[in-house]
Parts: structure tokens; sequence; C-alpha cells
């Protein structure tokens, strides 16, 4: 398997109804839509592509990362760790407005940190972090070698509608989201996202940057 480095530059991200098997929770189901993630801070292919693909069914939203990895930084085992310290993989959603969001993160040892957001200003400065908010996810990682040798990981995981206290959607439906990640390394960290943020320091909670997700 190997990972194209293509960028496609799109602000809106179809999700498709497709059936989750849980004997092979990486399947890429006929249609799921994806995107590679980019630089967060300036829009431009990163060193190590990662790519998302997102369906749901009548129940969950099902989210597959594929990234290249050539060295794996995890150490963290306890959920509501600061994972963002070291390698992971990030989900921001937004149901209803963008003052409110749910961030969900999940580390290569399968980790996870959920917390529910809220942000008046759009900012970091009136941002509060609920990390008391939990939701029942499944998650799996697993890691896998290309025929060049290079490191695979990937990624699943799976949100419950009623973690957001939401009913499965209806075609039509629309939710604002973005996807990161962050890969920890000795010759310098790298920070992607689906939506660039386009800040520096890179800072991944800025909801105006988020794109469009659009349930089919």
């Amino acid at each position: 398997m190997k990972l194209e480095q293509e960028v496609r530059d799109v602000t809106t991200l179809d999700v498709v109804i497709a059936q989750f098997t849980i004997e092979d929770p990486w399947r890429m189901p006929d249609g799921a839509s994806g995107v590679s993630l980019v630089d967060s801070a300036t829009g431009n292919p990163p060193r190590l592509a990662t790519t998302l693909h997102v369906y749901h069914d009548s129940v969950r939203m099902y989210f597959i990362f594929n990234g290249a990895d050539d060295h794996v930084v995890a150490t963290h085992t306890l959920r509501d760790s600061p994972l963002y310290e070291e390698d992971v993989v990030e989900i921001f959603l937004s149901p209803e407005d963008l003052e409110s969001y749910f961030e969900i993160e999940v580390s290569p040892r399968g980790t996870i940190f959920d917390a529910a957001v809220h942000s008046p200003d759009g900012t970091r400065k009136s941002m509060k972090v609920d990390r008391g908010w939990d939701c029942d996810l499944f998650t799996a990682v697993r890691f896998t070698r290309a025929l060049d040798g290079s490191l695979i990981f990937s990624t699943v995981v799976a949100m419950p509608f009623s973690c957001a206290s939401r009913q499965a959607p209806q075609a039509g439906d629309s939710w604002r989201a973005n996807f990161f990640r962050i890969d920890r390394h000795s010759d310098g960290d790298e920070f992607t996202a689906w939506r660039p943020t386009a800040k520096s320091p890179p800072d991944f909670h800025v909801p105006a940057a988020f794109g469009e997700l659009v349930f089919r």
C-alpha cells in the first residue's frame, strides 16, 4: 500500500451511507469520500502523507485515517491524557454552530482524548474545554508495511450520533468539521489538517476554518 501525496483542496466532503464490519473495521467501503491532509499553516503538501475517509450508517459516523510514518511517538495510556504532546490524529465536529464542537483524538496506541469545546469567540482566549464529556467510541489502530518497506498506520474511529445528542442525519443535512494529524519527530514536528487554519505556531482550534460534511 502506497499513500499518494495528492492534495484535494475541497471545502465540502460527502458522507455516504455504508455498512461497517467489525471483522475488518479498516475496510474502505465503496463510495466513501476521502481527502488528503495538508500543512495546517500553509496548505502545502506535507512530508508525511495522510488520507481521511468518512462514512456513516444509522447509528454511527466512521472515520478512517491512513498515513505514512517513520517514527512513532506514543506513550500515553490513560484516557484524556495530553495526547497532542505526541503523535495523534484528531477529529473536530460541530453539528450545530461553530461556538460549540466536539474534539476527539486517538494515539497510535489507541488511547482516546474526548472533550466538548465551547468557543464563543472562535479563539483560544475564550475557549473552554469540558474533558468530562465522554463518548462511547470504538477505535482500532494497526500498522502495516508497504511493498517498499515504509510504515503505514490505519486508525478507525466510530462515533455514535447519540454522543452528540443527535439522531442519524437525513440526506442533505450538514455538519461543520475539521481533521488533523500531529507527527512528532526529532527532525521537526509536522502539523497537518483537512482545512488549513493558517496559524503559526500551529493552532487547530480555529472553527472559522472548518469545512462542511454533507450527509448523503
